[in-house]
């Protein structure tokens, strides 16, 4: 289980009612194949050796009989297979019958747990043959000395993510369902026997309540639904198999279908949400029955798939809804700054490029909801060195379109004069010739908001902050930083939201701007076109902000930020130019930390955010030694 992924399974057979030995045939067909696609772990819908509506049969010695010789055989079958089995049965112990699941490991049975919650209404009668299961008992099942208990967490030794629990059907759909006391007491992976009938609606609110309970227990949860085969004198079964991993569905069967439906799950994933909610609480003492087992740790061909934009939705209507949410959000939040700093004025350094065109965006965004004149906007255009004429023609356009005010303050004579007082030889392109311009600009934003009582509205990005691509003290100050948390392939979406939703000559101005090449235009350019492009100094910014989101929203490692990337870009970038860019981010990531323990205020709009004051507290000197030395051991190819 290679970086904590793990593949599982949810099965559904088809069965015939009561036929014992021919529901064990296909169950062990299924555990073949399950275990031939490297399954790790399979569950089988409740009592599918038997099926769930066997009716007054399941008081029939003959059918527990064949049930119980059925279970036997499938863990003799299986036995030399490198995969766990959830199987369910009617299992009697003394003078009580339950409902139960079966694990099945290497030809043993590891334990047994049974349905605690007994419907008895509407189309249910279990209460008319099942008991609830008991806290504790032993019994012999398959000539096996068995357990047969609640909270069971079954744990495996040498793999310590892998800890998983069992509860039935009904058991999710009560007001405290079993697996709750399961995951405070350890289990990242929950299974679901079941057989829930389908009506109208039914399926909708199945997948609600599964998803919903794996986001919070912070959890997989794996629920395998019965089908063909069961009774239909009074109900139907689809096979609705589901696989959810802390809110999010990763596998859905198809309805009225048999077979396997598999997915990849992130154990340590979950592991580390856990420990980052500090309102997840365990208990000071182990109150689960706990069976152990061992596990052969193999690394898995991974075959989850891994958005390459991970701040991105990849639906076109969820990304509308998003873009507009976050338009909103930034918007409001300036707003409030506005307001309680009795502010009617805002200055905006305007280069023509993305992130300052999102904060003017933003910005008039901020005006309408005060009800303010845009002309209280002073959009801020310094040329100098190297400003090329299309930048600056965006911005005079883009500040027309809005109605705002714009003004052009070139910089080239103040920038030059500072050489002359440093003794900064001009021809010399370096840091100081870069970063001199930057601080110009911000000197001249400061003091037209001191001259008309504005604010001025930062325009960096959270993936230049995560990056240190800006220049301290130069457009890395603000008096309010809309874009803050924004990444910088979503703004690329923002941007392109506003031009979808605008007239048609602000619509045009704001294409040309996502066309124009990234970069800070401070070096001259060659035959009036850019020469200086961030992304091939620095990296491709869809690179770095996969880098970003998986680093800081989930604390992983090189390695595994490595391997996700490789099957997230397949076919886009080979693994050796991801090891390059990777190594510059982490490298960067750490050296540019002082830049953020000092940043403006701005509103956060994701889960990802490096406000020192928010989500990221880290040390401006932290060591990066332990991340470049997992780094150096990467290899080439996966």
């Amino acid at each position: 289980m290679k970086d904590g992924f793990f593949r599982v399974a949810a099965a559904t057979p088809q069965i015939r009612t009561a036929d014992c030995a021919y529901n064990r045939e296909k169950i062990v067909e299924l555990i073949q194949e399950a275990a031939a696609h490297d399954v790790g772990a399979v569950v089988f819908p409740e009592l599918c050796i038997t099926g769930y509506t066997c009716g007054d049969l399941f008081l029939s010695v003959p059918l527990l009989r064949g049930a119980e010789q059925a279970l036997g055989e499938i863990a003799h079958e299986t036995a030399e297979l490198d995969i766990l089995s959830i199987v369910g049965l009617p299992v009697p112990c003394g003078a009580e019958l339950y409902n139960c699941a079966a694990v099945l490991y290497h030809g043993e049975i590891l334990g047994l747990t049974a349905k605690q919650n007994i419907p008895n209404y509407s189309e249910f009668y279990e209460a008319r043959h099942f008991s609830p299961c008991p806290e504790y008992r032993e019994l012999k099942l398959c000539g096996q000395d068995c357990i047969l208990a609640r909270d069971l967490v079954f744990t495996c030794e040498n793999l310590p993510y892998l800890r998983f629990g069992v509860e039935i059907c009904e058991d999710l759909w009560v007001a405290e369902p079993p697996s709750a006391h399961l995951a405070e007491n350890g289990a990242l992976l929950l299974f679901n026997p079941s057989a829930s009938d389908e009506v109208i609606g039914k399926a909708g609110y199945r997948r609600t309540l599964v998803s919903g309970q794996s986001a919070r227990l912070i959890a997989a949860y794996v629920y395998a639904d019965a089908g063909e085969g069961e009774s239909s004198t009074d109900l139907v079964f689809s096979g609705h198999d589901l696989i959810a991993e802390n809110g999010q569905i990763l596998a859905e069967s198809k309805a009225f279908s048999t077979g396997l439906t598999c997915a990849d799950i992130d154990l340590q994933k979950l592991e580390q949400e856990r420990r980052r909610a500090t309102t997840w609480r365990q208990p000071a003492q182990d109150q689960a029955n706990r069976v152990f087992f061992s596990f052969p740790e193999k690394e898995l061909s991974l075959e989850r798939k891994f958005p390459p934009f991970p701040f991105v939705p990849s639906d076109g209507s969820d990304l509308s809804l998003r873009c507009e949410t976050i338009f909103s959000l930034q918007a409001n939040g300036l707003k409030t700054r506005l307001s309680h700093a009795h502010a009617q004025h805002a200055v905006v350094g305007l280069s023509g490029g993305l992130d300052s065109t999102l904060a003017l965006l933003v910005t008039v965004r901020a005006f309408d909801l005060l009800g303010l004149d845009h002309k209280g906007i002073t959009a801020v255009s310094m040329p100098c060195f190297g400003t090329t004429s299309r930048t600056r023609n965006n911005a005079e356009g883009l500040a027309g379109a809005l109605g705002v005010t714009f003004r052009e303050i070139p910089i080239r004579e103040a920038v030059s004069l500072h050489f002359r007082d440093i003794g900064h030889d001009p021809d010399k392109h370096d840091v100081t010739y870069e970063n001199s311009q930057a601080r110009e600009r911000t000197q001249v934003l400061m003091d037209l908001a001191n001259q008309n009582g504005a604010l001025v509205i930062g325009t960096g990005d959270l993936s230049e902050l995560a990056l240190g691509w800006a220049t301290y003290n130069g457009d890395h100050m603000s008096m309010y930083g809309v874009n803050a948390s924004i990444p910088k392939t979503l703004v690329r979406h923002l941007v392109r939201y506003a031009a979808q939703n605008s007239g048609e000559t602000l619509s045009r101005l704001l294409l040309d701007i996502l066309d124009t090449p990234v970069s800070p235009e401070l070096l001259p350019p060659v035959d009036g076109v850019i020469s200086q492009k961030t992304e091939d100094l620095v990296g491709p910014y869809e690179l770095h902000d996969f880098f970003l989101y998986y680093l800081v929203r989930f604390g992983f490692g090189p390695a595994k930020i490595y391997r996700m990337a490789a099957a997230a870009f397949d076919g886009r970038y080979d693994t050796g130019t991801i090891r390059k860019w990777l190594t510059i981010f982490c490298r960067r990531f750490f050296a540019q930390q002082f830049k953020r323990s000092c940043l403006p205020d701005g509103p956060k709009v994701g889960s990802v955010t490096l406000s020192p004051r928010g989500d990221w507290r880290m040390p401006s000197d932290a060591s990066a030694a332990v991340w470049m030395k997992e780094l150096e051991t990467l290899e080439e190819s996966l």
